[in-house]
């Protein structure tokens, strides 16, 4: 890619920024955010790893709106994380009055990019960006299946003493407490993960799953999780920038895929050059369904809350 923006320059918005000028994924890279110096701070901290880490990117800060111009992409990390004993749709109505001036600079300074939305509660503001904008599907989507699902592969590989390479995991739904964490397509170099675990095993890396980020956030008290969103989010704009086609659990509108449609969730997606390409439809058995009723449910919600706002 040419050019990447990140809005929030804040521990996600940094650390997603040394993950992509590691890997070369763009000639240029900038931060956004409100105050002034954090983003510029960032940009050049991290251009002074360059020579290490054998990067071309140049990176640089802004409070400007203006600067990301000409972007390919715009990674929305910006808003009000959740502070312990919150959940992730508690921080609503604050983020999507941050979204919506967000989107409106987008639209207006950089209409050829694509979105990728990583501030929760993500389904929610995903589904906002996508209204707000009225851009195609394929150029608005949101980061959290990515995430969930490497925690779980994480989650497996502890349990099992397995390699974590050799893992692969499938987490759908909304990137809540509701989340539908797929053990019948999690993988140990490709033989089902019931070969090796018992149910019991299954059912605490479910729950474990579904309440991760909430850990991380307990422990941390003073901040939620940052490496791994940030891992998650370079692994989606890789496949993009380099046109892989990876099938990645990505948050995306659905236009009739699993019987819904106007609504955003976390399912299997082709990513690459022109973004969010195609929807991939699983086949789900009666539980598995069932807890993707639960989900569709919530985040609808989470969807009619938006019209009081």
């Amino acid at each position: 890619m040419n050019k990447i923006t990140i809005v929030g320059a804040g521990r996600v918005g940094e650390s997603t920024a040394q993950f992509l000028a590691k890997d070369d994924l763009a000639k240029e890279i900038v931060l956004i955010d409100i105050q002034e110096g954090p983003a510029e701070g960032a940009a050049l901290d991290i251009q002074e790893t360059a020579p290490l880490f054998g990067f071309d990117t140049r990176l640089s800060g802004s409070t400007q709106a203006a600067a990301m111009a000409g972007s390919d992409i715009v990674i929305i990390t910006a808003g009000v994380p959740r502070k312990p004993g919150m959940s992730r749709s508690d921080v609503l109505e604050i983020n999507v009055k941050i979204l919506d001036g967000i989107v409106d600079d987008i639209v207006k300074h950089a209409p050829g990019a694509m979105m990728l939305l990583v501030s929760n509660p993500v389904d929610i503001l995903t589904y906002r960006a996508w209204k707000r904008s009225g851009w195609p599907r394929s150029h608005v989507f949101g980061q959290a299946g990515v995430l969930d699902s490497s925690r779980m592969a994480s989650f497996v590989a502890m349990e099992t003493g397995f390699s974590a390479k050799d893992i692969q995991a499938m987490v759908l739904g909304g990137h809540g407490d509701a989340m539908v964490p797929m053990m019948r397509y999690t993988t140990i170099s490709g033989i089902p993960v019931e070969n090796f675990i018992d149910q019991e095993a299954r059912e605490r890396i479910i729950e474990r799953s579904r309440h991760g980020g909430a850990e991380i956030l307990a422990l941390k008290q003073s901040s939620s999780a940052y490496q791994a969103p940030a891992a998650a989010i370079s692994t989606m704009v890789a496949s993009i920038a380099l046109d892989r086609k990876r099938i990645l659990p990505t948050v995306a509108i659905l236009e009739g895929e699993y019987d819904q449609e106007d609504l955003a969730m976390g399912v299997p997606c082709q990513l690459g050059d022109d973004g969010m390409e195609r929807v991939i439809e699983l086949k789900l058995n009666h539980e598995e369904q069932n807890m993707f009723n639960q989900t569709i449910s919530d985040i609808k919600e989470d969807i009619k809350r938006l019209d009081t706002m």
